[in-house]
């Protein structure tokens, strides 16, 4: 079996010269308050066109490539959006009558499912009747989509399979990420689940993966597998049975445990995938739950031989990469160029960045095509640190114009309007995020999608909020940076504040935009309040009056902390 292969990780040092350990110290970061303190004409570009030397970099695409790369970008958001229709109807089915799947092309489906090896107990399930109802709903309106799906596959079963073997799991549980998401990486769901795996915020924090408005790693293929195979690992050493860790996986473990309590009995095994049809037949899960594990055994029979159900796959090379660290933030079309390859080839291969450029405050790896990454290191040892981007952030000041700003920066007051369409350039605020292009008219094109990034989920602009099962006043509050006093005022609830999943909450005054949800970190072992401040651009004493600490509690691996700013 072809096994992914990572071609080269070459470290780059922060003044751009290769070495081997480590990426250089943390670029400074600051604060709307910290910009507002020390504005002026050293800190800007503005200082930097004053050099001989440095002139605004160059337009890097032509307007032929430009469209190509807008119509990559189409092509990608009518596949995303294909994908999300048929998803839904998968998951909004309800199956009427037992199927007729089992005879296809006179082929027994018991007789197929014998005729190959598998690793997750296929044949004794495979005549059920619910698995039948998928296999039509497979090979019926979801036909088209189930090709494109088993084609994707072949990009990352090598990898996934690797992965789940590496923890003593079984390989065909890669079938799970066929029906959560068609092998998608930005795959959202209605409800804020992400990437090819579906992780919700809560869960892919809890296994690691980093989710703000920067960076979003359940779409990381590589990394949303790592945390994905672990979590799987977890569940079934609890439950002791493959299918009743996909329930979980689905569900969550709490409301299995107790499906399972209900159901005990002194002589059934509670650890065993019989189970799960015994909590099946009980409808003590959810639909959606109860009919998972058939949606997997069909969706496996079909991927284990796609061609018996009349589908053509063509083999494809696993994902191959080199794989560079850039030790500052860097835009994706800076990098592109450097690589001579396009913008969309690179943000294919990292999904996980939500705008055009890597993160601020800390080095990124960053995948390009193969070949690509030594000439990409050596062209970035050369590039001067000020065009390392196209675009940088102003953060506005007391007393600041849309004209002052543009003057400050040497661009004209109508780029700038281009590239914040959504900012009232007669209404500025004070701590006001704007984006000034720094490279010309295609600089400003990249800088308006960055203005408007893919929205980190679980935030809310509309301003007004979905209670979903299990969520508190105080929860609530606490993600929207409100009281719960003023929570009850706008939605005039008793001193109980009772709330019922489903009901449609106000969680900003009316007339207003709900706020964004604050940034927070998981403490992990070795962080310190200090490094934090550095790498989110605060001080340690905002840090501490965030989150209520006093000079002598020091962190603990696990804490949340609410990042200002």
């Amino acid at each position: 079996m072809l096994r992914p292969v990572l071609l080269s990780l070459v470290f780059l040092s922060a003044c751009g010269g290769p070495r081997q350990a480590s990426p250089g110290p943390e670029p400074e970061t600051r604060s709307p308050e910290q910009h507002a303190q020390s504005a002026g004409p050293d800190d800007s570009l503005a200082a930097l066109y004053d050099n001989p030397f440095f002139l605004p970099p160059a337009p890097d695409l032509d307007t032929l490539a430009l469209a190509a790369e807008l119509a990559a970008e189409m092509r990608q958001a009518a596949d995303s959006a294909a994908d999300e229709a048929v998803l839904e109807a998968l998951a909004e089915a309800e199956p009427t009558g037992r199927g007729s799947a089992d005879a296809i092309e006179g082929r027994d489906t018991k007789a197929l499912a014998n005729a190959v090896t598998w690793d997750i107990d296929v044949e004794t399930y495979n005549g059920h009747h619910r698995v039948r109802w998928y296999l039509d709903f497979f090979l019926g309106p979801g036909r088209d989509r189930m090709g494109i799906w088993l084609n994707r596959m072949q990009r990352y079963e090598p990898m996934i399979r690797e992965r789940l073997s590496q923890e003593g799991m079984p390989g065909d549980l890669v079938y799970l990420a066929l029906i959560e998401s068609g092998f998608s990486n930005t795959a959202t769901s209605r409800a804020k689940a992400v990437g090819m795996w579906q992780f919700m915020k809560g869960t892919a924090k809890y296994y690691d993966l980093r989710v703000d408005s920067w960076v979003d790693e359940r779409r990381d293929p590589f990394l949303a597998t790592d945390a994905a195979v672990r979590h799987l690992r977890d569940l079934n050493g609890r439950f002791g049975s493959l299918y009743l860790a996909a329930a979980a996986y689905n569900a969550g473990s709490g409301r299995v445990s107790r499906g399972l309590r209900r159901i005990r009995e002194d002589d059934a095994d509670q650890t065993s995938d019989a189970a799960f049809f015994r909590l099946y037949d009980t409808r003590l899960l959810h639909r959606e739950t109860r009919d998972y594990v058939p949606k997997l055994i069909a969706a496996a029979l079909i991927a284990k031989e796609p061609a018996r159900y009349g589908f053509t796959v063509t083999p494809a090379e696993p994902l191959v990469y080199d794989s560079i660290v850039v030790p500052t933030m860097t835009g994706l079309d800076v990098i592109a160029r450097l690589a001579d390859t396009t913008v969309a080839a690179v943000r294919e291969l990292n999904p996980q960045f939500l705008r055009l450029t890597t993160p601020p405050g800390n080095a990124s790896v960053v995948r390009l095509p193969p070949g690509h990454g030594p000439m990409t290191v050596a062209a970035y040892a050369e590039l001067p640190p000020e065009k390392r981007v196209t675009f940088v952030e102003h953060f506005v000041v007391s007393g600041e114009t849309m004209g002052g700003i543009a003057r400050k920066y040497r661009v004209s007051s109508q780029l700038l309007a281009d590239a914040n369409p959504r900012v009232n350039p007669r209404r500025l605020r004070i701590g006001q995020r704007l984006v000034v292009p720094t490279g010309g008219a295609i600089s400003s094109s990249m800088a308006r999608r960055m203005s408007d990034p893919v929205p980190a989920a679980g935030t809310n602009t509309s301003g007004y909020h979905r209670v979903k099962r299990g969520e508190t006043l105080s929860g609530i509050a606490d993600e929207y940076g409100v009281s719960q006093r003023e929570l009850r005022l706008w939605n005039k609830l008793d001193a109980r504040g009772l709330i019922r999943a489903g009901q449609r909450l106000r969680v900003s005054p009316p007339g207003t935009k709900a706020p964004i949800a604050p940034r927070t970190h998981i403490v992990r072992w070795g962080d310190t309040l200090s490094g934090l401040a550095k790498r989110y651009g605060v001080s340690v004493a905002e840090l501490r009056r965030a989150n209520g600490l006093s000079a002598a509690m020091t962190l603990r691996a696990g804490d949340s902390l609410k990042i200002p700013g």
